[in-house]
């Protein structure tokens, strides 16, 4: 399908945002998280360690940790500095090796080892925010949480599904949410991130592979 829409300067919000997801739908069918892991304990410690850094360093990192730490116990059991050998090549490494095994010891403490599903008892964690909580709910356990990093605060504002007025990360959360379908947000996600990563990058983007260029910088209130 080619997608090149020629749009009416008075398209509605709601128009707006079916042609975006229509978009995604048919370019993006299945979109995941370019974190590996193989639980959600391991997704958690990735997504910490995620924090200002890329995907790609991350998993750099991630094999050798979660081959001699792959659970809460295990790592519960680590000092701070012996985790910081395995991940100095992060940003912030010492400030996350203390996050990482803080969060695994609550783990244990409070949930027998196992990734709590909600945000309020991940938001508790060392090192724990609402935008890594998001990303867990919405990938682990499927609920309609939309995590706003850099790449969503911009490719929304860019393609017009906020206005200027979303001038936080919460304030772009709340209008995604409150536009995109329920069911649909965990691949809202990843569909924002991905264009934000590959195609709409910060300072040089390529719109001239971009289906969605025709909205680009439109803010529709």
């Amino acid at each position: 399908m080619q997608w090149n829409y020629h749009t009416d300067i008075n398209m509605t919000k709601k128009e707006l945002y079916q042609h975006v997801i229509d978009y995604f739908q048919e370019t993006m069918p299945r979109p995941q998280t370019e974190l590996n892991y193989r639980s959600p304990f391991e997704l958690l410690v990735a997504v910490v360690l995620s924090a200002q850094c890329t995907d790609k360093r991350v998993n750099l990192v991630t094999p050798a940790l979660f081959a001699d730490y792959p659970t809460a116990e295990a790592m519960a059991s680590a000092t701070p500095e012996v985790i910081y050998e395995y991940i100095k090549s992060v940003t912030y490494p010492n400030n996350k090796a203390r996050h990482l095994v803080g969060l695994a010891q609550a783990l244990m403490e409070k949930y027998n080892g196992e990734v709590p599903a909600t945000g309020e008892e991940l938001e508790q964690l060392p090192g724990v925010g609402r935008k890594t909580a998001n990303v867990i709910q919405a990938v682990v356990f499927q609920k309609a949480r939309m995590a706003v990093d850099t790449h969503v605060f911009r490719v929304s504002h860019r393609i017009g599904l906020v206005g200027p007025r979303c001038t936080t990360p919460l304030s772009v959360e709340k209008e995604l949410v409150k536009h995109i379908p329920e069911e649909i947000i965990p691949d809202a996600h990843h569909w924002l991130i991905l264009h934000g990563r590959y195609v709409c990058l910060a300072r040089r983007p390529k719109c001239e592979e971009c289906g969605l260029l025709t909205f680009c910088k439109r803010k529709l209130d």
